[in-house]
């Protein structure tokens, strides 16, 4: 039972539902890992540059036209963004072309918005 502020009024464990979590949980290097990939979606230019590529492979020059930032402050973020392996570049000539590393990414932003919007 529970009071208006969200605390049980009594402490009791439920063993056989705690049992179960435990069993069904992932390890805590995994999480990290989780919590690490969420991190890097926590920030607004960030975000922008995955839903900016969810749609078109893009240069840092691109990205920075269309975000109105230098090349260097797009660098940045996605320095940032390839450490957490949400996005990768191949060399096409001079410039670095940047995408999403795999569909998760798109999927992942996908959720996103879909959870602000509805």
């Amino acid at each position: 039972m529970s009071t208006e502020n969200g605390n049980c009024q009594i402490e009791f464990i439920h063993k056989e539902n705690v049992n179960a979590v435990i069993t069904a949980m992932e390890t805590d290097d995994v999480l990290f890992q989780v919590a690490e990939l969420l991190k890097a979606f926590g920030d607004p230019t960030r975000i922008k540059i995955i839903h900016a590529l969810s749609f078109s492979e893009l240069c840092v020059c691109d990205l920075a036209c269309l975000l109105n930032m230098s090349s260097s402050a797009v660098s940045h973020q996605l320095r940032v963004l390839r450490g957490q392996k949400i996005v990768q570049y191949r060399k096409d000539g001079k410039n670095a072309i940047y995408f999403l590393a795999d569909p998760h990414m798109a999927k992942l932003l996908g959720l996103g918005l879909e959870h602000a919007m509805g």
